[in-house]
Formats: C-alpha cells, sequence, structure tokens
C-alpha cells in the first residue's frame, strides 16, 4: 500500500499525463522490478505462462527501422516464452507461404505509397499467384511518414491481398508515423493478448495511432555558397535558413521541404495539351488553376503504378520502371480523348524530401543548417537533376521558404560521457558537424571520431577549416578521411575503418556508440561488412558472431544508422 502523500502524487501524476507517458510508465516499473534498465520501447509485462504459438516476423525495410522493431519484438517475445524467428521479405521463401500459421508483417512504405526494394517481388507474388492462406493468421504494422500523400500505402496493400487470399487478421492494420515507439509497444501488448486467449473467442479493440503533427515553419534562405572549389566533380551546397518562429529541433533529426516543378516543366504540359494555364479547375474539390496544380504535382520520377495509369490515358504501354512525365510525353502523341483534367487525377502530390540537418541549437542560434549535394544523373545520354536538389540550389537569398522539422528518436547523441565513432562520407557528414557542434557547445566529456570521405582532398573536403579548429581545440579526438581520387588506386571510408581495426574494435569494447551516415548503396552496406570483418579478426570470432554483436549493438541503440 501507498502513503497518502504518494497516492496523491501518483494520482496527479496520472491525471496529467497522456496515454502515451502512462504506457510508458508502465513499461517503466515492469522493467524495473525486472531489474533491467528501461528505455521508451520497453516491452510489456512478461506472461506468466507459456503461450503455445510460433509466430513469424517478415519485414520489409528500407533504412532499417522494420528490422530493427522485428528485433526488438523477438526480444520481447523470448521474454514471454513465446517461440519466434524473423526474417528479411526478400530472404523468405515465397513458396512455404501456404505453410505457415502466423505470420506478423512489418512493412514501410518508400516514395510514392512503394513498397521497399526488398519487398517488391514478395508483394506482386501475392498479387499474381493463385495462393490460398484461409490457414495463415496475420497481423500487418505499417511503417510510414504521413507528410506523405500516401502515408502507409504498402502496409495498407499488403493487409488488403492477404485478406483477399483468405488470410484471417488477427489484429487490425497500424499505421505509425515516424515516432513509432508508442505504436511499437501497443502493438506487442495486443498481439500477446491475442497470442493468451487464442483458444478462446477475443475481440481486440483497434489499435488508436497517434498521428505526429508536424509543426511548419516559415523562413529564408540567409546564406548559401558552394563547399566545392572550382573543378570539382560535385556540386555541395551549405545552406543557412533562418525564421522568426524558434525553430526547435535536436542533434540527428531531418528537415523536410516539398518542393515546386520548374515553370519550364509546367509549361512543356501545358503546351502539350494545348490549353491556356489560367484556367480554373476543380480536383478533390479544390479550384485551382492548371499552372497552380502542376506546380505541386508530382511530374518527375513517376511510379511504375503511376506510369502504368497514365499508359492507359495514352493508349500504349510504358515499359519503364520510373520515368518524368515530359519523357513520357515526348515519346507519345496525345490521344484527343486524354485531357488534362485526367493528368491531374492520377498525379500524387509532391512528396516531401528530408535533409540531414547540419547545425545545432545550441551552437548556431536561431539558424538551421543543410548540406546539399546536387544531383546529377544520366537517363537515356541526358543529364537531368534531382527535383529537390535543383530546387533549394535555385533558391533566392531572403525569399521565403516553407520547411518542417523531421523528428528522428533513432538518431539520437547519447549521454554526454559516451565516446561516439561517427561515418560519414559525402554529405553524410551532416548530422556529425550537428553531433560535433552540439557536444562542442555543451562541454561533452565523451570522445569523438570521425570519418570522413569524398573524391578529392584539395576540392571536396567539407568543412574542414571547422574541422581543424574542432581537432586544435580537442573535442574532435580522431579524424580519419578517405579522398578516392588522389591516387591510382581509390580509398573509401571502410579502408580507413581496416587501417584502424584494433583501436576501433577498442572504442567499441569501451562503450562507444557507433553512427553511419549517407547513401545506403553501396557505402552503408561495404562499411557494415568492414565492420563486422574488423569484429571478426579483432575478436577471433566467427564473421556470423561478429554479425551477431553488430545487430545487438543496433537493437540495444549502440548502433545507429541515417541511410538512404
Amino acid at each position: 500500500m501507498l502513503s497518502d502523500t504518494k497516492l496523491n502524487l501518483l494520482q496527479q501524476l496520472v491525471q496529467n499525463a497522456s496515454n502515451e507517458e502512462i504506457i510508458w510508465t508502465k513499461g517503466y516499473l515492469a522493467g524495473y522490478l525486472d531489474g533491467n534498465k528501461i528505455g521508451i520501447q520497453t516491452p510489456s509485462n512478461p506472461i506468466s505462462e507459456n503461450i503455445a504459438v510460433k509466430p513469424l516476423i517478415i519485414y520489409g525495410t528500407e533504412t532499417g527501422n522494420s528490422k530493427k522493431i522485428a528485433s526488438q519484438l523477438l526480444t520481447t517475445f523470448k521474454k514471454n516464452k513465446i517461440q519466434a524467428k524473423a526474417v528479411d521479405v526478400f530472404q523468405f521463401d515465397k513458396v512455404k507461404l501456404e505453410k505457415e500459421t502466423l505470420i506478423l508483417f512489418i512493412m514501410s512504405t518508400q516514395g510514392e505509397g512503394e513498397f521497399p526494394q526488398n519487398a517488391v517481388q514478395f508483394y506482386e507474388y501475392l498479387k499474381t499467384t493463385n495462393l490460398d492462406l484461409k490457414h495463415v493468421s496475420y497481423a500487418v504494422f505499417g511503417l510510414g511518414d504521413t507528410s506523405y500523400p500516401l502515408f502507409c500505402h504498402a502496409g495498407v496493400l499488403l493487409d488488403e491481398v492477404l485478406f483477399e487470399k483468405g488470410a484471417k487478421r488477427l489484429l487490425p492494420l497500424v499505421k505509425a508515423d515516424v515516432d513509432f515507439a508508442p505504436e511499437v509497444l501497443n502493438w506487442e501488448q495486443a498481439l500477446q493478448a491475442v497470442f493468451k486467449n487464442q483458444e478462446k473467442s477475443v475481440v481486440v479493440e483497434t489499435i488508436k495511432t497517434s498521428l505526429e503533427h508536424k509543426k511548419n515553419y516559415t523562413g529564408k534562405i540567409s546564406n548559401k555558397i558552394i563547399l566545392n572549389d572550382k573543378g570539382s566533380n560535385k556540386e555541395t551546397y551549405h545552406i543557412e535558413i533562418v525564421s522568426e518562429d524558434e525553430i526547435i529541433y535536436e542533434p540527428g533529426d531531418a528537415l523536410g521541404i516539398v518542393p515546386k516543378n520548374k515553370l519550364s516543366d509546367i509549361q512543356f504540359v501545358i503546351d502539350y495539351f494545348k490549353i491556356d494555364g489560367k484556367k480554373e479547375i476543380v480536383l478533390k474539390k479544390q479550384k485551382n488553376t492548371i499552372e497552380n496544380w502542376l506546380l505541386e504535382l508530382n511530374i518527375k520520377g513517376l511510379s511504375k503504378r503511376s506510369l502504368e495509369q497514365l499508359g492507359k490515358l495514352l493508349k500504349v504501354e510504358i515499359t519503364f520502371e520510373k520515368a518524368d512525365l515530359i519523357d513520357v510525353f515526348q515519346l507519345y502523341s496525345k490521344p484527343e480523348t486524354f485531357q488534362i483534367e485526367d493528368l491531374l487525377e492520377i498525379l500524387l502530390p509532391i512528396a516531401p524530401r528530408l535533409y540531414s540537418i547540419a547545425s545545432s541549437v545550441e551552437a548556431h542560434d536561431g539558424e538551421v543548417h543543410l548540406t546539399v549535394n546536387l544531383n546529377k544523373f544520366k537517363v537515356n545520354g541526358k543529364i537531368k537533376t534531382g527535383l529537390a536538389s535543383q530546387f533549394l540550389a535555385d533558391y533566392s537569398e531572403n525569399e521565403a521558404i516553407e520547411f518542417y522539422i523531421h523528428k528522428n528518436q533513432n538518431f539520437r547523441l547519447p549521454n554526454e560521457e559516451t565516446d561516439v565513432i561517427m561515418i560519414g562520407p559525402g554529405t553524410g557528414i551532416a548530422p556529425f558537424r550537428s553531433f560535433i557542434s552540439h557536444r562542442d557547445a555543451t562541454g561533452a566529456e565523451g570522445r569523438n571520431w570521425l570519418f570522413f570521405g569524398e573524391q578529392h582532398f584539395v576540392l571536396d573536403f567539407y568543412y574542414q577549416t571547422e574541422i581543424q579548429e574542432w581537432i586544435a581545440t580537442g573535442v574532435l579526438t580522431k579524424l580519419d578521411t578517405a579522398f578516392s581520387r588522389d591516387q591510382e588506386k581509390k580509398i573509401y571510408v571502410q579502408d580507413r575503418i581496416r587501417e584502424k581495426a584494433n583501436e576501433f574494435n577498442k572504442w567499441l569494447e569501451n562503450g562507444a556508440s557507433l553512427y553511419i551516415c549517407g547513401q545506403k548503396n553501396p557505402m552503408s552496406n561495404d562499411v557494415e561488412n568492414t565492420i563486422i570483418e574488423v569484429l571478426s579478426q579483432e575478436r577471433n570470432i566467427s564473421t556470423a558472431d561478429a554479425k551477431q554483436i553488430l545487430e545487438d549493438l543496433e537493437t540495444s541503440g549502440k548502433y545507429q544508422k541515417d541511410v538512404y
């Protein structure tokens, strides 16, 4: 029993707490009784009796969040004596699908409501194969971002096709926003309730998903410079944005913008239809001019689904996996029946683009900084640029720009005493400039080791002056650089990790937190394989054991990635 004083305090706390905070507290107290150190992702109370189910967890992921949730779910099940296994959807043998009885899907959504690359074949197999899944029970946990037009659409499509094939829903589809930890905890508890009462008639209420409402800001670009010297193959911008509102963010967060189409591209589409761009059209109960609709609807890098819809309107078969609307219009003439209204109906709003924040509130008061590479690529021999990076490169200084802060709870600094290893070639350095600036401004005692790489030392050493100052003041303990084109044999950051294998391993053994930011393919995969190689070599263990160590570090939050 509690004393009257403690009871009053508890009642006041509960009355003023949100549902999310109450759920967190419940998990914390459960973990405290177990003698464990508990964080926000603490699993729910253990179930005392054994549960005779063996769920298979299948995850589809692009950035690793689905895999992280699958690992967390396995840990929870293990504590509750539930036998389970997890597998990447790409590695799952689709032929065995009909033989399973209980499957939990964790599926992220990419771009225009698309499946992650590793899950595309699996979904196509489900759609096109005459499967009988009436013996399968399932639940789907969808991951997405409410800023995007088709929120958790891959999870929606997966849930629908499984139900169509006769599978039985254990729980309603969960659609989780970027701050998904509370929804994972709710899902775990709901699943365990179903498992525990599997032989009884159980009615499970729909899991309420708390969607994050992102605050929109209006600011202006106060400074924009190219970080590369003349002669570089790259065009990388340092962009500083200010706002009259206080911009609230933490190291590891990203800035989201919704770019707009170029006026020349809009005019091409208007000319294709031979119409007046000032004409007003009602679309989804809203009226706007054709010019304004085309300004904000996506006409770049259309998905396969959008191209299929466009092909029907053009009465042709479009075989491209991705293409710009203008590329298609240059190939095919307009049928008489094809009207601008038909086009506007199938085009989706332009999706936001996210850029890792390269500044710190403590060090850059009232500002938010970005490191943006102008994305250039060739399509059929033509040089093209990315919509968002070109949008920012062309944006005029002191002109109003709208943006929002994308919270990233899965890319956070540890406590001030913990050492950190940061691997960020190219624009992957952005969040680590934020990390180091923050640690410098707050006087954090943990050591900092940065790995940075680009093509040329003289032309592409981003933030060189600041980095040298950090080394001089001691906030940056170690720096290893790899400039791939400065010698005949290309050298990358993973080569520097191999060279420092012994010390790298010692830092990890002594509790350092590990971070990677930058391109997923091939950079982050190559770096991760090198780290596994180093762990295996330095600890004299098998590759499989080294891989497990890295996975354990990721599950515990000691290894975090922000890759794209």
